[in-house]
């Protein structure tokens, strides 16, 4: 039986592998940094109650939890809509209080798809995209 030696990356010298330990490809991903900037939320409850935010962006937050975010409509000029956050000490994150006004200018309604991106700076571009996932604009 023929042995086939390995380099570092997992890759044989054969198919493929070039054989001296050097490798384009990417580290894994367990020694990548989790870093969580962007992320997306499907509306399936009251669109104007406050929203439950993915548990990895809280963790990502994490120490730094923000009493309020500033919410930017994607597409819709520089205005920023100050919401208040909730933390639930289960490692949940919530926008509550100014959330029911962005949504309401914002056509935010049930079946909604929000994709978020985190800017910094307590700031979130969000850009709303309706059932049939056409971008809303206003």
């Amino acid at each position: 039986m023929a042995s086939t030696s390995r380099t570092p990356t997992g890759r044989g010298r054969g198919r493929g592998g070039r054989g001296d330990g050097s490798s384009s490809l990417p580290p894994p991903p367990s020694t990548l940094p989790l870093i969580i900037e962007e992320f997306f939320i499907v509306v399936y409850e009251d669109p104007l109650v406050k929203k439950a935010l993915p548990k990895k962006f809280a963790d990502y937050l994490d120490g730094q939890e923000p009493a309020k975010v500033y919410l930017r409509a994607a597409d819709c000029g520089p205005r920023l809509w100050t919401v208040e956050v909730l933390f639930d000490g289960q490692g949940r994150m919530y926008l509550d209080k100014g959330w029911e006004n962005f949504a309401i200018a914002h056509g935010v309604d049930f079946g909604c798809f929000l994709h978020f991106k985190y800017e910094g700076d307590d700031v979130l571009t969000v850009k709303v995209f309706d059932g049939t996932m056409k971008a809303t604009t206003t």
